[in-house]
């Protein structure tokens, strides 16, 4: 029978491995959170405007670090800080989006992370013209008062190829 110390040592351990877990679920939980929030920028296949727009920017911009970067790449640009994440993300650059971020692989340490998600989003471009697009985001997380922050998110782009058919029939 293990003695007192040995117990100590494997419950300080599982505590550690349930931290971890823990991390990541949170983590998780804030790429969907901004998945939801930048894909709620549009409705009925347009861009929002005005009050509700800057809203959902501010709730956007509150995921991330004061001075985070958020780096959408040559296509989308590159914000530092809160106030130009909040600025870029209500200036949407599409008529319609709906992020997929799929295979997170996410490494904790301490209180930052490392986290590469790969991308899939049907959208439309301001022509009007259905894509899908597909990356992957490489981001890095901190640990703020508790609770997980982007620190920087970098976009990169494989493809934005033209869907035919399109969906713009099933958003009315």
């Amino acid at each position: 029978m293990p003695g007192a110390e040995e117990l100590a040592l494997r419950l300080s351990a599982l505590e550690a491995r349930l931290r971890e877990l823990e991390d990541v679920e949170a983590i998780k939980d804030l790429k969907a959170r901004y998945g939801e929030l930048v894909d709620r920028r549009y409705a009925r296949g347009e861009p929002l405007a005005g009050e509700a727009l800057g809203a959902l920017a501010g709730e956007i911009a509150a995921l991330f670090t004061a001075d985070a970067v958020w780096d959408g790449g040559p296509g989308l640009g590159l914000a530092r800080g809160r106030e130009e994440i909040r600025q870029r993300m209500r200036e949407p650059t599409l008529r319609f989006s709906w992020h997929y971020f799929l295979k997170p692989r996410i490494r904790i340490e301490g209180d930052r992370a490392r986290g590469r998600w790969d991308l899939l989003a049907p959208c439309t471009t301001r022509d009007g013209r259905p894509h899908w697009m597909a990356g992957f985001e490489d981001d890095e997380y901190q640990r703020v008062d508790g609770a997980w922050l982007h620190r920087r998110m970098e976009l990169s782009v494989v493809f934005l190829a033209p869907h035919a058919t399109g969906w713009k029939r099933i958003l009315r």
